[in-house]
Formats: structure tokens, C-alpha cells, sequence
């Protein structure tokens, strides 16, 4: 059965003092933080630790062949030399790493608590207005089920340990998408998680409610906090206790948690004086899933060492790929019919002295005038079943049809 110590709900993270202008217990810092956001001018970033909105933009980071940490680095250093007092760069970087980011150093920055500690976040959002809207799954729910099948029995033959494979839904509305008006029912929806917006290029917009951090770094500590191992929420009491209960008992789900902590820890121990993987994984909710959850905590071995060059060694983590890597990353690209593009890489922030909190790209979509596409994938081992990926990765999508109103 489920006890107290087991069941983490992300308003229990602790707010870190002097980290914005607006001081802890300020009401209504962090949501007039969210009022303020626009399209294609600000970007936005609310995690358990602080809300952000970045103002225009001073510098982009470019792209090249040299790591994408190294060129942040770079590129923060010229803002100081430039005059800039705190430079700090803010977006998204892709599942290929060796794709265009979207990182830039904004023009300015305003800093508050997180909207979790703002008594004004459990006032409603307004309602999803009246729309017709055209949903074309990428690939059909019968095609994602096949490759699972597929991907299923190579496991079995022996080939790899596990691929996560994604499904996407095409979204196009009959009127133009009132991005600042969905990312405050995403933000109200579930305020004490990781939620952002902003520019993905090309006219686009990458939003979305992320549960997962990749890393985070503040001075000499960092932190990791893998999920790996879901199961859908239920509007029932009972029966969502009994899915959380269940969840810390499966043995196909603590498995596939098992091999994503594992992954953390080897990537991560070279970089560490010290590092603490507790033995067995929590539980974290979210307004649509029940996730598996492991805290992992450390001390760099070298305090120069960025969040996001801890970032950039863990991504990507068999949460959202596989493992082996390299040979879940062939599967991946024959079996999905789409290029993930930011889906499953990473977005967040780093500062000029390498403190910085960087996410796992999930519960997203991409935004351009009137359509979305939305993303969802599922980790897939040798036990999974085409219909429980294919059900688990809907009920990922609930998030974003909800926020939009497409869920009917």
C-alpha cells in the first residue's frame, strides 16, 4: 500500500531565497509573471524553484559543430565583457543535439517565487473558448501499436533493452491559437511543475508542462529527478489510489525505472564528489499520471562544471530514448514516422556561473497561427503490450487536449 514518505506532489519544493526580484510571499509575483507573457517578445519558465519571463533578446546562441554547452559558455562571456551585469540564456534544445537550438540571452530578465507558492494560481483560468478543431494522429493509433509489436519482439530476440517510441497528433483549429490564454490553463493546471513558452524558430512556438527535470544546478548541488515507469489518473479516489499502489508494485515499470537510474548515476558519477541514488522510487502526480520517481542528488566534482554541461552528459536518458543509446536511436528513427524535433530534448536556463535548471522536453507542442502538434511517447520494453503504450501515450496527450478544449 502507498504510505505518506512515498507519494511526492511537486508543491512540496522548497523555494530558493534571492533568486528574483520579488521576494518569497510576494502574492501575485509570480502569476502577473504569467499575465505578462507574449508571443514571440517574452519567453516563459516556471519551475518549483522560480517563475521567469525573459524579455527580447541581446544575443542568440550560435549554432556550430562545438558542443552546445561550450557555445552557451561562450556566448555568455561576451555579454560580460559586453557590460551585461547577470546574462543568462533561456530555450530549448533539440532530441539531436546537433540540430539548431533555440537558446538566446534575453534583453531582460524578471525573476519571482513559483507559482505553486502564489495564492493567485488556484484562481480558475478562463475556460477554453468554443472551436472546431481537426485532430490527424502521426502515425494512426493502429501504426504506433505495430511498431511497439515490433520493437517487442527485437527485445525479445535479444537485440536492445528498451526504446521509447513516440506518437504525435496534428492539431489545426478554425480561428488563430490564443497562446497566452493555453499556457495559463497549462501553468493553473498543474503550477508546481515545469512549464514554458517560447520561440522555436520559424514562426513557431514550443509550449508545454513538462513533470520531469533533467538537471538542475545551484552552487555546489545538484539535482536529477528521473521518470521512467506512468500510469494514467483516475477522476475516482480509490481507484487512482489503487493505480498509484500498483504502480510501486509493477514489475515491468520498476524495471524500466531501474535502467533510467542507472543511467543517471553512470552519467553522472565521473562529474560528482559525491552522489546519492536512493534505493527505490517514489511516487510523483501530476493532474494526468501517476510517475515513478527518483531524486538523485550530488556535489560536482568541479564547481565550474555547468547545469547544462551535467545536462548535455545526461541527454538523452533511456527515458526518452533507450538503451543502448545508439542502437534505440536507429529503432526510433525507423520505426517513428516524424522528426521529434525540441520534443524529449531539453529547455530551461543557465546563468554565466553555470547555476541553471534544465527539462526534459515532454507534455509539449509546437504552435504556428492555427494548429499544434502535440507529442507523446512511451518506454518500451520486453513486456509491453501495443494497447497499454498506445493507451498510456493517449492518456499523455490529455494534458494538452484539455488545455486546448479538443478533448471532446
Amino acid at each position: 500500500m502507498t504510505t505518506a514518505h512515498q507519494v511526492a506532489d511537486r508543491t512540496s519544493r522548497p523555494d530558493v531565497p534571492g533568486c528574483g526580484t520579488a521576494p518569497a510571499g510576494t502574492v501575485g509575483a509570480a502569476t502577473a509573471l504569467l499575465d505578462a507573457y507574449e508571443p514571440g517578445r517574452t519567453r516563459f519558465f516556471a519551475s518549483p524553484t522560480r517563475t521567469l519571463l525573459a524579455h527580447g533578446t541581446r544575443a542568440e546562441v550560435p549554432h556550430g559543430t562545438a558542443p552546445v554547452a561550450q557555445r552557451v559558455a561562450e556566448t555568455l562571456r561576451a555579454r560580460l565583457r559586453a557590460g551585461d551585469a547577470a546574462p543568462v540564456v533561456v530555450g530549448a534544445i533539440p532530441f539531436d543535439s546537433a540540430a539548431p537550438a533555440a537558446l538566446a540571452v534575453p534583453e531582460a530578465v524578471r525573476w519571482a517565487p513559483p507559482l505553486a507558492q502564489d495564492p493567485l494560481v488556484a484562481l480558475p483560468a478562463a475556460a477554453p473558448g468554443a472551436a472546431r478543431w481537426e485532430v490527424r494522429p502521426v502515425p494512426a493509433p493502429a501504426g504506433y501499436g505495430a511498431a511497439v509489436a515490433e520493437a517487442v519482439r527485437r527485445m525479445r530476440r535479444g537485440d536492445f533493452g528498451k526504446v521509447v517510441l513516440a506518437r504525435t497528433l496534428e492539431l489545426t483549429c478554425d480561428r488563430d491559437l490564443d497562446l497566452p490564454a493555453l499556457l495559463q490553463r497549462l501553468a493553473r493546471r498543474d503550477p508546481a511543475g515545469y512549464t514554458f513558452a517560447l520561440p522555436a524558430g520559424h514562426g513557431r512556438t514550443l509550449l508545454g508542462a513538462s513533470p520531469e527535470l533533467l538537471v538542475s544546478r545551484r552552487g555546489g548541488t545538484l539535482v536529477a529527478n528521473p521518470l521512467a515507469g506512468s500510469t494514467p489518473r483516475s477522476s475516482d479516489l480509490a481507484e487512482d489510489v489503487r493505480r498509484a499502489a500498483a504502480l510501486l508494485q509493477s514489475e515491468k515499470d520498476l524495471h524500466e525505472h531501474a535502467v533510467v537510474v542507472d543511467a543517471v548515476r553512470e552519467a553522472l558519477a565521473p562529474y560528482c564528489r559525491s552522489l546519492h541514488v536512493p534505493e527505490r522510487p517514489t511516487l510523483v502526480r501530476t493532474a494526468a499520471m501517476w510517475h515513478l520517481s527518483t531524486t538523485v542528488t550530488g556535489e560536482p566534482a568541479d564547481p565550474a562544471v555547468s547545469a547544462l554541461e551535467l545536462a548535455s552528459a545526461l541527454h538523452p536518458t533511456p527515458a526518452v530514448c533507450g538503451t543502448p543509446s545508439a542502437t534505440a536511436r536507429g529503432v526510433i528513427g525507423e520505426l517513428e514516422p516524424f522528426d521529434r524535433g525540441f520534443f524529449t530534448g531539453m529547455v530551461g536556463w543557465g546563468d554565466a556561473s553555470g547555476d541553471g535548471e534544465w527539462v526534459v522536453t515532454i507534455r509539449c507542442a509546437e504552435a504556428n497561427e492555427r494548429t499544434l502538434r502535440l507529442y507523446a511517447g512511451a518506454g518500451v520494453v520486453a513486456q509491453s503490450s501495443p494497447e497499454a503504450e498506445t493507451a498510456e501515450t493517449g492518456a499523455k496527450f490529455r494534458t494538452f487536449l484539455q488545455a486546448a478544449g479538443a478533448d471532446q
